[in-house]
């Protein structure tokens, strides 16, 4: 493990304080992901070195251009939508976005200053914020208060950065923290408590819910179901993560007749599971775990008995085309993120099963 971080350019120091502080989540066999989790530690510890560096410079020292990180997200265009080119969506009215923080998160207001300009949160990330670097934000703010200055313009650009870059929020005087899970659930469209409970850790949730598309948005686009399926809906879900697409339907009013949920991550299929049983579905769950197993003949046997999907629907993993990804950043031929032509080998046996059929 040791060798491997160095190889990937990490000083020695760098990865035995990780490996130190990380013992704990990691067993004896080493896997990738443990490895990934080690860099996001050496990435997080770099990132308060170099905070700690910056303020002490002076303002004419200070760069005036800065970095932002750009994301994208990309959702595999569904063949088995309705392609009405001047059908107009579903109204949706029951769903507000809360999109501004201050309607999002009205206990922030009291504390936000006034330099501060955000009125919307970041990109969502499956890690947050040290300790260590909200105490050296407070830390660095408190130092000018103590002689009556206002926050020089050099600070506030180096909190501002920080805030942006882990959507930390402002929770006291002086005092910024990340969402809490229960937070992050909300302002994804997720029911309370959704990934709360059940043996389920706040890294497994931070993880789960960084990993998720906006329930809102999905159930903006599955809306035109709505009036086509009022008698409920066969639905064949690909990498399903913690259930957006289920739940996004069963806020939609469309009755979840059978659910075939494809998902490797115990951690997510006992979220979905939970999901189901809290809200009393009516229909038939079948749950696998690794998207390889779906065969022809589990296709042909799932068709056969309740008569077909009317929606496939997935995200497949983007690990390896991330741009934080500084392990395996390979694209779509990476261990992960090459499940996404699993995604076009299924879509496209069902599609020639279905029509084989009619």
């Amino acid at each position: 493990m040791l060798s491997s971080l160095v190889a990937m350019g990490y000083l020695v120091e760098e990865a035995l304080t990780a490996m130190n502080n990380c013992v704990s989540n990691l067993n004896i066999a080493g896997s990738e992901a443990q490895l990934s989790e080690l860099t996001d530690y050496i990435c997080a510890a770099q990132m308060v070195k170099d905070f700690d560096a910056q303020l002490r410079e002076s303002p004419d020292e200070e760069d005036s251009t800065s970095v932002m990180t750009s994301y994208s997200y990309t959702m595999p265009r569904n063949d088995y939508l309705p392609r009405e080119k001047k059908r107009k969506l579903h109204k949706f009215q029951q769903f507000g976005r809360k999109c501004q923080k201050g309607k999002a998160l009205p206990l922030t207001n009291k504390w936000w200053p006034l330099w501060d300009k955000r009125t919307k949160l970041n990109c969502l990330q499956t890690v947050i914020g040290s300790a260590k670097l909200t105490e050296r934000i407070r830390n660095a703010l408190e130092n000018n208060e103590k002689y009556g200055d206002e926050t020089p313009p050099h600070v506030q650009k180096l909190v501002l950065e920080q805030c942006r870059k882990w959507n930390l929020v402002w929770v006291g005087k002086n005092k910024v923290a990340p969402l809490e899970p229960d937070e992050i659930e909300m302002l994804l469209g997720f029911p309370r408590d959704h990934t709360r409970g059940g043996g389920i850790s706040r890294t497994d949730r931070y993880k789960a819910l960084g990993n998720s598309f906006q329930v809102d948005t999905v159930a903006y686009h599955l809306s035109v179901l709505k009036n086509q399926f009022p008698n409920g809906i066969n639905l064949l879900s690909l990498f399903s993560g913690i259930g957006g697409a289920e739940v996004a339907l069963h806020r939609l009013g469309i009755p979840l007749k059978n659910v075939v949920s494809v998902e490797i991550a115990e951690v997510n299929r006992n979220i979905i599971r939970s999901w189901w049983e809290q809200t009393n579905q009516r229909g038939q769950l079948i749950e696998i775990a690794d998207v390889q197993q779906v065969s022809i003949e589990r296709l042909d046997q799932w068709i056969s008995s309740f008569g077909g999907f009317d929606l496939v629907i997935g995200g497949s993993p983007c690990n390896n085309l991330a741009g934080s990804n500084r392990v395996s950043r390979n694209g779509l031929d990476g261990k992960h993120s090459s499940m996404f032509y699993h995604y076009v080998r299924i879509l496209d046996l069902v599609k020639t099963m279905m029509g084989r059929d009619r």
